[in-house]
């Protein structure tokens, strides 16, 4: 199981080609809409409703992206929809309805945010929805997370979809985990358990030394979040491949 050349070529554009000073929120139609029409890549969040299909959508709140209050799991996928995102003109929308919106034009990341509230193995209904909405998918698509028990569970759920770990330095500040757990995934030991094929890294991080054994096993090194072309070069000293926002990347880098 390899990832398609396109996502070592082509830019991803983190929570898709946003910018609400254009009407383009993060996750939204609108932002994958101006990823498709620019040729980048597009990464995308996952988060389940309280009827169990997967929205795209990054918190686990509504009130950061939304005028609304509370979880996203204790709303129906129909009310998601008709809660509109702060700086646009759309709802919450489902996975589904953005696979159909992006049908293979460029290659898409699928985030699947943690459930379990630790990283732990407390996960499942939101992999399955994932797996229900990809089963008859035809584009370049891949799925990862920061839970290493979610990827492991879509290693078995779809087989043939390109899957990996998100990882990062786990800063004891930056995270709301216990510290030995922060550092029991600092070293990213689930790598070869998950049948993972690549990495998303945190990019002020590249240089950690597992990061280097796992590329040179084989492994694909995209990076997070990059946010201006003079990181975008140094992180390209490491990583195959970046995700970005707040500027556009280049194109055929």
């Amino acid at each position: 199981m390899k990832l398609p050349r396109a996502f070592y070529n082509i830019p991803l554009a983190h929570r898709a080609l946003h910018d609400v000073t254009d009407g383009r929120p993060e996750n939204s139609r609108a932002a994958i809409r101006a990823a498709i029409d620019a040729g980048y890549g597009i990464e995308i969040d996952v988060q389940i409703s309280a009827d169990g299909a997967a929205m795209v959508f990054h918190d686990y709140g509504l009130e950061r992206l939304t005028g609304a209050a509370g979880a996203v799991r204790l709303h129906n996928a129909s009310e998601l929809n008709q809660i509109s995102l702060t700086g646009g003109q759309e709802g919450i929308p489902g996975l589904a309805e953005v696979l159909d919106l992006v049908a293979g034009q460029v290659p898409l990341v699928i985030e699947i945010k943690d459930q379990d509230g630790g990283m732990g193995p407390e996960i499942g209904p939101l992999e399955a929805a994932v797996a229900t909405a990809l089963s008859d998918y035809e584009g370049d698509v891949a799925v990862m997370s920061f839970n290493p028990h979610s990827v492991a569970e879509i290693a078995t759920l779809l087989p043939r979809v390109p899957r990996g770990l998100v990882t990062g330095a786990y800063c004891y500040e930056d995270w709301p985990l216990p510290k030995e757990t922060c550092d029991r995934l600092r070293e990213i030991p689930d790598y070869e358990r998950c049948g993972a094929c690549f990495i998303s890294h945190e990019v002020t991080d590249l240089n950690r030394p597992r990061v280097a054994e796992i590329k040179a096993a084989g492994a694909m090194v995209c990076c997070w979040t990059v946010r201006n072309p003079a990181q975008e070069a140094e992180a390209r000293k490491i990583a195959h491949n970046i995700t970005f926002e707040s500027y556009r990347a280049a194109l055929g880098a």
